[in-house]
């Protein structure tokens, strides 16, 4: 029957089981990332992992929008961006802090750390890509998952330099990046999740 809503539950399945793998690997990566975080005294493996943390909770309210109401989903988005951005200013209040009493950031610890933690990312965003055009909590993901590749090879290049300059600096930069990463996508899904209430609302 064409109206039975088969196709509708069966994408609710997929999306479920999507999002539930992205929130194991990122909630993994989380605990992976920020112990190593601080074992190495690296501003951007603790930037990164809070990056992982973010993701996690937002994949978890993407979850539970699943199903539910367009409006839920919306304000499942909004709580998303808004969660982003939170994180990215605790973030950038420990690379000021590490500014001003110093760090020693251990480079191969962020060199090895960044690879698992971009492998980790890549299979995610292979995971949500065919989502990344659906509906506005699956597109959100979608944000977080790119953006975290691009935060993962910045913390790997970063190791890099630390080792090459001899210098925090590249460490504390990248953290700062991170974060702004952070902060864009947060802006950017909060702005979307507006045009779609402001559309839902006009109709």
């Amino acid at each position: 029957m064409p109206d039975c809503g088969c196709g509708i539950e069966v994408n609710n399945r997929q999306q479920q089981k999507v999002l539930l793998l992205l929130l194991f690997i990122n909630t993994v990566m989380f605990f992976v990332e920020l112990t190593l975080g601080i074992i190495a005294d690296s501003t951007g493996l603790i930037a990164d992992s809070m990056d992982m943390f973010a993701d996690a909770m937002i994949y978890a309210v993407a979850l539970y929008a699943v199903g539910k109401a367009f409006h839920n989903k919306i304000r499942a988005a909004y709580l998303s961006g808004i969660l982003q951005c939170l994180l990215a200013a605790a973030v950038m209040i420990d690379v000021a802090r590490r500014s001003i009493w110093g760090s020693e950031p251990d480079s191969q610890l962020m060199i090895g750390v960044g690879l698992i933690a971009l492998v980790a990312n890549v299979i995610c965003l292979v995971l949500i890509s065919k989502h990344r055009k659906g509906e506005i909590h699956m597109r959100a993901s979608w944000i977080f998952s790119k953006n975290d590749v691009i935060a993962n090879v910045g913390v790997i290049l970063s190791g890099f330099l630390v080792e090459f300059f001899s210098s925090s600096i590249p460490d504390l930069l990248i953290g700062f990046m991170i974060a702004g990463i952070v902060v864009k996508g947060g802006v950017s899904i909060v702005r979307d999740a507006r045009a779609e209430r402001n559309s839902l609302t006009t109709r």
